[in-house]
């Protein structure tokens, strides 16, 4: 007997080449994918599906970068998130191969989707966006303030984590939670994690294996905008805290851990977190080959689980009601399998349908 198969799960797109990350999908019907730079060498770092081809977005040009520290085009891209608005945002984390950023590089580029141009660029300031700092994934809430708040993860394996708030109108960010517990990896004694039945650990070709390190990564904001959820890649316990704490940077960092809650053991290590306008909280399964969500009475169910999701990264739930969700075999990477690189083409896209449609905070 075979593992039986959870819920819905329908091939949107396979990937050839360099392996995805992020996935986002316009009010109107548009998906767009990155790719960043960890030793594929993409053609491009942001793409749009457009009959099935991987077309470089917004331009050729904005997918040539000059160096690390170019301000003017995408240098190593971890994700891509429509807003509330209907806007593109490009999370560029200024870090191929996870190399240390130079100024310029780290950022948040908005793309007009009715012009297909880029009309704001938003540099991460050298202190807010340390050396050490992988900018992972982004939510918004574009009722704060003028023009809205964004808040990012910073995933960093050899750094402080932590939760980067940035306010969209002027520009300026600052970080939150900044090497809070809350944002780390757990050590092994107290999680070891297990990807198709195998241990994950950094397995270099030469020496001895090391816990895979990665925090605060997988992000979602409550449907009522009032939490910020957030965990760390290398735990199974998740977190959520007060996005009023967040928004206000003269809060004491203090008062700001104040707010956090241990939202609990999650049943797995979660790459992705996303949700939805009926209150739900939905979450990779990278141990499992599953989808999570957490209902608002607090329960837990399996929406989807099926062998094709090795892997899940990151999910989108989209206007047409489906959650779209990357498989890209990280884990069969050369950097957890002792220098031989594992992955087997095609990576995937897909999307399950939920009776539901995203969190549009504006």
């Amino acid at each position: 007997m075979g593992d039986e198969p959870v819920g819905e799960l329908e091939l949107v797109h396979t990937f050839t080449g360099p392996m995805p990350t992020g996935v986002t999908v316009s009010h109107r019907g548009r998906i767009f994918v990155n790719f960043p730079q960890w030793g594929d060498e993409p053609p491009a770092a942001v793409v749009e599906l457009r009959d099935g081809r991987e077309v470089p977005f917004p331009d050729e040009r904005w997918n040539s970068p000059g160096g690390v520290d170019d301000a003017q085009a995408f240098v190593s891209v971890q994700s891509v998130v429509v807003d509330p608005a209907d806007r593109l945002w490009v999370l560029d984390t200024g870090s191929p191969m996870f190399r240390p950023t130079k100024p310029g590089g780290p950022k948040l580029v908005r793309v007009d989707l009715d012009t297909n141009e880029v009309a704001q660029v938003i540099t991460i300031p050298p202190e807010v966006a340390l050396p050490s700092t992988y900018l992972n994934d982004v939510r918004f809430d574009l009722r704060r303030g003028t023009g809205g708040l964004a808040y990012v993860t910073d995933s960093a394996t050899a750094g402080p984590n932590g939760i980067i708030v940035v306010d969209l109108a002027s520009g300026h960010s600052w970080r939150r939670l900044h090497d809070h517990p809350s944002t780390k990896a757990e050590s092994l004694h107290g999680y070891r994690p297990m990807v198709e039945g195998r241990p994950l650990l950094e397995r270099p070709p030469d020496g001895p294996p090391k816990p895979v390190a990665m925090g605060s990564d997988g992000i979602a904001i409550s449907a009522d905008g009032s939490r910020l959820y957030y965990c760390p890649l290398a735990s199974r316990r998740w977190y959520s805290v007060s996005t009023d704490a967040l928004a206000d940077a003269s809060l004491p960092d203090e008062e700001v851990a104040d707010s956090v809650v241990d939202e609990g053991d999650k049943g797995t290590g979660s790459d992705g977190l996303e949700s939805d306008d009926a209150g739900r909280i939905y979450l990779t399964s990278y141990e499992h080959n599953a989808v999570f969500r957490r209902l608002p009475d607090g329960q837990f169910e399996t929406l989807v689980h099926d062998p094709r999701l090795l892997w899940p990264d990151t999910m989108s739930v989209a206007v047409d009601r489906h959650l779209y969700v990357t498989a890209n075999q990280l884990h069969r990477q050369a950097t957890y399998q002792g220098g031989q690189d594992r992955r087997r083409k095609p990576y995937a896209l897909f999307r399950t349908p939920i009776d539901a449609g995203p969190v549009l905070l504006r």
